[in-house]
């Protein structure tokens, strides 16, 4: 398989350099030098424009011109032209929705999954990449018609993973018993939990956690685990669940 992807938890880290910047580096390795134009997908937040502007700015300092797929007169054919693509975080349910909308999905899948080309998602591009948007942390503000994702990894994904804290008076479910609520289900695929600062390198059939903090991964049945940063989680692409 030739996907090459690079999932982010987080578009913004405190104290980081602002947008992008904690993975400004990996995006450089990640894309290299072959990429020169990346698509940019801003469909996951309202302001299209603001958001293409905030983008282009950051890529075009790290090297890279960039094309949003909100100003193309066929959004196909220019997912169809990419030589990259980067989905962008904000409401997952409206980013997916969009993406059926204008049959994007099954081009996507192919163009990473049979041409190769790297994909970038953060956030909710992350939540897309998997296999449903079941965990995504996001309220349904908009209906997609339904919750498959696009599947480039068996798996799915917890972007901005929160550990309980102890000393909280909040009474509410954690994200931990979210989770295994999902994990409740039959059939539901494994969970990794990638905290703020946390990113999965997916080469063909290796995986790797890159970044600086720790990702905690949720399996149906299992005790939950954790993996520093450079574990190889590639047998996450071949096991699924």
């Amino acid at each position: 398989m030739k996907r090459r992807l690079l999932l982010v938890s987080n578009s913004t880290l405190h104290g980081a350099g602002g947008y992008l910047g904690h993975c400004q580096q990996q995006i450089q390795e990640f894309f290299g030098e072959q990429v020169k134009r990346i698509l940019f997908v801003p469909y996951a937040l309202h302001d299209r424009d603001s958001y293409a502007k905030t983008a282009r700015e950051k890529l075009q300092s790290l090297g890279y011109e960039v094309d949003s797929i909100h100003e193309a007169v066929d959004p196909v054919e220019a997912v169809r032209k990419a030589q990259g693509i980067f989905i962008g975080g904000g409401n997952t349910f409206r980013l997916l929705k969009t993406l059926y909308d204008h049959k994007l999905v099954s081009e996507i899948q192919k163009r990473v999954l049979q041409d190769g080309i790297p994909y970038m998602g953060s956030s909710a591009g992350t939540n897309v990449a998997t296999v449903s948007i079941n965990t995504t942390n996001d309220m349904p503000i908009v209906y997609p018609p339904t919750l498959t994702a696009m599947g480039l990894v068996p798996f799915n994904i917890n972007p901005h993973y929160l550990d309980t804290n102890p000393d909280s008076k909040h009474m509410g479910e954690t994200r931990e018993q979210r989770i295994r609520q999902y994990h409740e289900e039959p059939d539901a695929p494994s969970v990794l939990g990638l905290r703020e600062g946390s990113m999965l390198l997916v080469e063909g059939n290796r995986a790797t956690l890159l970044g600086s903090t720790k990702a905690r991964l949720f399996s149906r049945g299992k005790p939950a685990t954790e993996h520093e940063p450079g574990s190889d989680l590639s047998f996450l692409l071949t096991d699924g669940v």
